[in-house]
């Protein structure tokens, strides 16, 4: 038999996302509740228990709910994209190429918190640094980055798009989370392997797709030798082997005159860069995605992929 698959917020932007990155597949069973339906409680949970895999798209506290309703049933794994479990210590965090063991927990978890987007970006960077031991656990991390407006969900896109909303954002490029606090800061500590929360400056531009994360280094505040090859190297060594995330060449780096932010708009895949000057005092860690793609639903067809043993 097929297993089944449901898609709980398949409507909204991601479960959409997911929708269609599934369509046309004949090695599973699509479950589906009509629009209409979707906030119908016992529907809702007569599908979800009909799940082999029930991938949530909803926000927090729908994503909690959805959990106790299937919780005494263990026939139904559960890939949730919500915020809720990304730090839950039961939950396998979704990331695959994370390190060497990952895609096993998460080939064999009933539980997978799907990462957050900016935070793929920043824990692709700093967790294999860590690792090496290049970068101290106390490490004074800065975490800046530019989106899609896709990641802000449909009220976000209403507001970029539709000059007649009340509250239309005419603005090119825009920063938010001025207050330094954000909900994707929490994962970036625990699995970039940090003692202390990074500083995050989130940013949206006019694109719908695509992601750049930049992490900015001094040289002399990490370990004593480490040079911008070491660093490279690290990376290089950390993600060899597999095919979503590349670490792109130094040389290849070394002669770009730009990074564009949609180059990986609808793919699933990753690619990071080491930029800066041989013997120079500063290194910038750049990470390129798509916010839709390994930054949330790309990533949770993987993560799904995994669990049914592709």
């Amino acid at each position: 038999m097929k297993p089944k698959i449901f898609i709980d917020g398949e409507h909204g932007t991601t479960g959409l996302q997911i929708r269609s990155r599934m369509a046309g597949r004949a090695d599973v069973e699509l479950l589906s509740i009509p629009e209409a339906e979707r906030r119908n409680p016992g529907m809702r949970e007569d599908l979800l228990n009909s799940a082999d895999i029930a991938i949530l798209c909803l926000p927090d506290e729908a994503s909690k709910q959805a959990v106790e309703m299937t919780a005494a049933n263990n026939n139904v794994r559960i890939i949730d994209t919500s915020t809720a479990f990304r730090v839950h210590s039961e939950w396998a965090y979704g990331f695959a190429e994370m390190d060497a063991a990952q895609g096993a927990k998460i080939r064999s978890a009933r539980y997978v918190a799907n990462p957050g987007c900016y935070p793929t970006g920043a824990i692709g960077l700093v967790r294999p640094l860590r690792m090496a031991g290049i970068l101290a656990e106390d490490h004074a991390v800065t975490v800046n980055a530019v989106s899609g407006y896709t990641g802000g969900g449909k009220q976000l896109i209403a507001q970029m798009e539709d000059e007649g909303n009340p509250e239309h954002i005419d603005a090119p490029h825009f920063l938010y989370g001025l207050l330094l606090k954000h909900k994707h800061v929490p994962e970036m500590k625990v699995h970039g392997l940090l003692r202390h929360a990074p500083l995050f400056s989130p940013s949206v531009g006019r694109f719908p797709q695509g992601m750049i994360v930049q992490v900015p280094l001094h040289v002399d505040t990490l370990k004593d030798g480490a040079t911008l090859e070491s660093v490279h190297a690290a990376l290089a060594d950390h993600y060899a082997g597999q095919d979503i995330v590349e670490v792109v060449p130094l040389d290849v780096s070394a002669k770009l005159p730009r990074v564009n932010a949609v180059e990986l708009a609808g793919k699933d895949t990753m690619k990071l860069y080491v930029f800066g000057q041989p013997g120079g005092e500063h290194i910038n860690l750049v990470a390129l995605l798509d916010n839709l793609g390994k930054g949330a639903s790309g990533a949770a067809v993987q993560n799904m992929d995994l669990m049914l043993g592709a």
